[in-house]
């Protein structure tokens, strides 16, 4: 145990018991404990494996290369279509974590092995996403915005593309455009300040 870890688990309010559950049950697992992004992380030889993370509904164990583990007992869960490489089980009671004891070491010492064999997730690349035809439509228009836009880091590419493409509506997605065309002029990502 990573003493500058226990803080999460002190801080739990609803979820205290299942984060307990499953910290003792990865760390039996033999990996390190480290804090990142907020949220413990346990990693094999410096590469990550799992993270434990809680929301309101559920806490979860979260597979950074879950899409690459056998799902044969259907616990994976993607948390969104956009999510490509991680995979969580969710969790809303102790007694389930105590239960699937084995299975979930099983995903666990699963996921180590992915690690050592190298194996990598192949992440769709930003170009394999569609641009919305609003956004395609002032890209078309405005040469200045189409340049700033190309010049974005792919990630940042990705990310206003996915935000102008989630609304169902044109009208809103025109209007998340018009809102971030400023920002991405100024070569700025979508949440960069």
């Amino acid at each position: 145990m990573n003493p500058k870890v226990d803080f999460y688990f002190n801080k739990a309010q609803k979820w205290q018991e299942e984060l307990e559950q499953l910290r003792l049950l990865v760390l039996d697992c033999g990996l390190t404990e480290e804090l990142k992004w907020g949220c413990p992380c346990y990693t094999f030889q410096q590469s990550n494996i799992v993270l434990i993370h809680e929301f309101k509904e559920y806490c979860a164990l979260l597979f950074f290369k879950g899409a690459l583990l056998n799902n044969a007992d259907g616990l994976l869960i993607r948390q969104s279509e956009n999510v490509q490489a991680a995979r969580q089980i969710r969790f809303t009671h102790a007694l389930e974590i105590i239960e699937q004891k084995d299975i979930l070491k099983a995903y666990i010492y699963e996921a180590i092995e992915v690690e050592k064999d190298g194996l990598k997730v192949e992440l769709k690349k930003t170009e394999e996403f569609p641009i919305p035809e609003e956004f395609q439509s002032k890209l078309d228009k405005i040469p200045a915005l189409k340049a700033a836009f190309e010049a974005l880091t792919p990630g940042r590419q990705r990310a206003y593309i996915l935000h102008f493409s989630q609304p169902k509506q044109s009208k809103t997605r025109e209007a998340r455009v018009e809102k971030y065309m400023l920002q991405i002029l100024n070569g700025k990502g979508l949440n960069d300040v």
